[in-house]
């Protein structure tokens, strides 16, 4: 019987089930691989509101690590909400410790809902003991200019955040354009050295985006995981939280999930071509 390869997520809970630990283990079965988790805080929400958010201990993070990793040949890794220094450095050392790359560092900051996910005495740890480790770091706009202090405007603003954000020590940064105003693309830009590429898809008219930066991260590190490189992974990422924004699914009063599962839906056809990869 063939293999399944398996992915880990570091992250926090969405009681929502449309983001966090959630959408990570949907988004890496769709791309086809098994997903684990470490939880590392549990969040009380809806597509409304987070109402309330507690961190788990660091040792329970590393308790959940330590078995996951030294059993199940982990084959990449991800993290989203670590919003604690002590977590932080907890998990940068057992993802060493266990040689847990390809690593995906999605540097949540904060929900759509605008609760802080990331306590300020935190960002330093972020920087400093993570971001040295990441095979790829995934902010969007808003964390992007806040982890670097460039306001990001344009396509060519976020490839100088990627620049500088490189700077810490990742192998590369995709900076997402999602959030960008009045452009009838969503582009993204990877950052690699002196390469640059753009990742661009139609900008779907919804609210329902709920999630889509765990989804996107996790999806990335799936196809790490399947032996992709990262501008196939990207890529693949790319056209797949595309297709589950534009199924997304009204549920709830507020912003509402992606789907995940979309291509499973008969009636939820999305071509690749609707994503285009542009070198630069």
């Amino acid at each position: 019987m063939p293999k399944k390869p398996v992915a880990l997520t570091i992250a926090g809970s969405d009681s929502g089930g449309g983001a966090g630990i959630q959408a990570d283990l949907k988004a890496m079965e769709a791309n086809g691989v098994f997903g684990t988790s470490a939880l590392a805080a549990v969040t009380a929400q809806n597509t409304e509101e987070v109402a309330q958010a507690h961190d788990l201990p660091p040792s329970l993070v590393a308790a959940q690590i330590d078995p996951v990793a030294t059993d199940m040949n982990v084959q990449a890794a991800k993290t989203g909400m670590l919003s604690a220094p002590e977590i932080i450095e907890t998990v940068a050392d057992r993802v060493a410790a266990h040689d847990l790359f390809p690593f995906v560092v999605d540097p949540v900051m904060i929900s759509k809902t605008g609760f802080k996910l990331l306590q300020d005495a935190a960002i330093d740890t972020l920087i400093d003991e993570l971001l040295p480790l990441a095979t790829v770091v995934t902010p969007n706009v808003h964390e992007a200019e806040h982890l670097t202090d460039v306001t990001i405007e344009t396509t060519e603003d976020l490839e100088a955040a990627g620049k500088v954000l490189l700077e810490h020590g990742p192998d590369a940064v995709l900076v997402k354009g999602g959030h960008l105003s009045g452009a009838d693309e969503a582009v993204d830009v990877l950052v690699d050295g002196d390469t640059s590429r753009r990742f661009a898809a139609p900008r779907i008219d919804t609210t329902h985006t709920h999630g889509t930066g765990c989804t996107y991260a996790s999806a990335i590190a799936a196809n790490l995981a399947k032996g992709h490189d990262l501008t196939s992974a990207t890529g693949r990422a790319k056209r797949y939280v595309t297709g589950a924004i534009r199924h997304a699914l009204p549920l709830g009063h507020g912003r509402g999930p992606t789907n995940h599962f979309f291509h499973l839906d008969p009636e939820a056809a999305f071509s690749e071509a609707d994503v285009a990869q542009v070198s630069a």
